[in-house]
């Protein structure tokens, strides 16, 4: 999510592409850049947003039809089954075993044991679950952010020691409002999700991670941030959690209002206002033992079930013998939000238009006589409403190596205009005119990747925008499917078209799609993946973005 050495390349760019004659298309090319076609986006996307699919829930039947159309359009456009079944045959699909439950709120505790005496809570001053029921005590310690990151050079578990502990820390990561900081600058990168944190905790040996927002934070708790959103962020009863099966994951993750994280760091000889401060100013971790202190556990569920959803991906081979073992990943996501009662979540934008948008790729390359030179799979992944869940497997179980995977361009709400909403007043700035504005997410990893976008665009004209790589408070790097693919060091870009007040709302329904916009995305991540996928130089990927300089 990082702007990085190109970020003023690409505002220049943002500013004049929009009225710049666009460029030809090669010839070689034009066929399929002229099979995308705005009726059939408008079709599909009026079927997989229609009621009939009663929002795409994931492990629901609504999401199950999604799934089996995306593999029938896949087979109808001549793509190969990217994936095998249980019996060594060609398949469409890649099962993703899922865990669904609901934490009984009422029965879970968290109990703070010190010398003082105990301090029991329950929901709403600690959220999250398990996937399953879990009773722990264990001693406390706290480990500042929860970052290690070598490349630049700092660790908050250098000189500690997490083994049987649990362990509690600050949302984000330092510096986050410095654009020199070391940490990318103002953006977030990706040390700074909770995801990342626990598996860090997980392999310095503890046993859960309690996690607070930063006591001196300038923008929303990622918990406030989410009850901004409305919608289906407030529903009643809630929506339900899902994990994987086999998750790499497997400790619990927290979170805890300002007052809890205060008593739980009541031992640690300083303020949470002045730890985040000592750190913040010389990335100079804080991390400590809380002594005399420990922390008991109960989660409780009171619905747990199994399921399986499936990743939805075909191939097109390449067609250089040298290079058609190397992959470019296109992606989306095709659950969304399901329904309560009479209420569905239509998920037009969120994510129907990414959907559709990867079928119309497929169809535009098939389409097309000549083929890349390295092979192109086509995904359009599950459960990712539900945290990644589809794409975190994916990586976990890649079905083409990722040591020759050069690139991804993964769509999720590619469809509309961005407008001012309540997630996002106050903490990011909105163009007057977004209706040509299309946001690249994640170029500070790969400025390679970002070149070949900006001068595929020379043909197209879209208006580039690099703001949400360059601010902290939306969580936005960590929350589409790109993510655990820059994981895995593949440069990988979500091209998004922004929020609105429609986002996780019953209204975000096809007739509000901008679809010639949507169009000249598709067009766009059609001549960028071609370069991608014929070029002789594959782009680099960047360990640790810099900040400014």
């Amino acid at each position: 999510m990082k702007h990085a050495i190109l970020g003023l390349a690409l505002s220049a760019l943002a500013a004049t592409s929009s009225t710049a004659a666009p460029a030809g298309v090669p010839a070689a090319r034009k066929p399929g850049f002229d099979r995308i076609r705005e009726a059939d986006l408008r079709a599909d996307l009026g079927f997989l947003a229609g009621d009939g699919l009663l929002g795409r829930m994931s492990l629901q039947p609504g999401d199950q039809a999604a799934i089996e159309w995306v593999a029938a359009e896949f087979a109808r456009a001549g793509l190969k089954p990217a994936a095998t079944d249980a019996r060594g045959a060609p398949s469409w699909f890649q099962p993703v075993p899922l865990i669904e439950y609901r934490a009984n709120s009422a029965a879970s505790l968290m109990t703070l044991n010190s010398p003082g005496g105990s301090q029991s809570w329950k929901a709403p001053e600690f959220g999250g679950g398990f996937k399953n029921d879990l009773d722990l005590t264990a001693p406390l310690l706290f480990a500042g952010y929860g970052i290690t990151a070598p490349g630049v050079g700092y660790d908050d578990y250098r000189g500690v020691d997490a083994r049987g502990k649990i362990v509690v820390l600050f949302e984000h990561e330092p510096q986050e409002d410095d654009p020199k900081s070391r940490f990318g600058g103002t953006g977030n990168t990706r040390h700074a999700t909770n995801r990342v944190k626990a598996l860090n905790a997980q392999a310095h040996g503890a046993l859960a991670i309690i996690v607070m927002a930063e006591p001196n934070r300038k923008h929303p708790s990622n918990r406030d941030r989410v009850n901004r959103i409305g919608g289906s962020a407030r529903r009643v009863p809630a929506l339900p959690v899902q994990a994987l099966v086999d998750d790499a994951l497997h400790i619990p993750v927290l979170t805890v209002s300002d007052a809890v994280g205060a008593s739980l760091l009541a031992a640690a000889g300083s303020t949470p206002q002045a730890l985040q401060a000592a750190i913040d100013a010389d990335l100079a971790p804080q991390s400590r033992d809380l002594p005399g202190t420990s922390l008991t556990l109960h989660l409780e569920n009171s619905v747990r079930s199994r399921g399986q959803s499936a990743n939805v991906v075909g191939l097109l081979p390449g067609s250089d013998p040298g290079l058609a073992a190397e992959t470019i990943i296109i992606s989306a996501h095709h659950d969304h939000d399901g329904f309560n009662g009479a209420e569905i979540w239509h998920g037009a934008d969120d994510n129907g238009s990414g959907t559709v948008g990867v079928v119309e790729l497929a169809r535009a390359f098939m389409a097309n006589p000549a083929r890349p030179k390295r092979s192109i799979l086509f995904v359009v992944f599950a459960a990712e409403e539900r945290g990644l869940l589809g794409a975190y497997h994916l990586a976990a179980n890649p079905l083409r190596p990722l040591a020759t995977t050069r690139a991804m361009i993964n769509f999720d709400m590619i469809g509309r205009d961005e407008k001012a909403s309540e997630q996002t007043d106050g903490l990011i700035t909105i163009p007057a005119d977004t209706s040509n504005r299309l946001n690249l997410i994640g170029a500070g990893y790969s400025p390679d990747f970002n070149r070949v976008v900006t001068d595929a665009n020379r043909s197209i004209g879209l208006t580039l925008d690099d703001r949400f790589d360059k601010e902290n408070a939306l969580n936005i790097f960590f929350r589409s499917d790109q993510f655990p693919f820059v994981l895995k060091d593949i440069p990988a870009f979500w091209f998004f078209t922004g929020f609105h007040p429609d986002y996780h709302h019953t209204s975000d329904t096809a007739d509000k799609i901008n679809y010639a916009k949507m169009a000249k995305i598709l067009q766009l991540a059609y001549l960028s993946a071609w370069r991608l996928a014929d070029d002789a130089a594959v782009p680099a990927f960047i360990t640790d973005p810099p900040g400014a300089k």
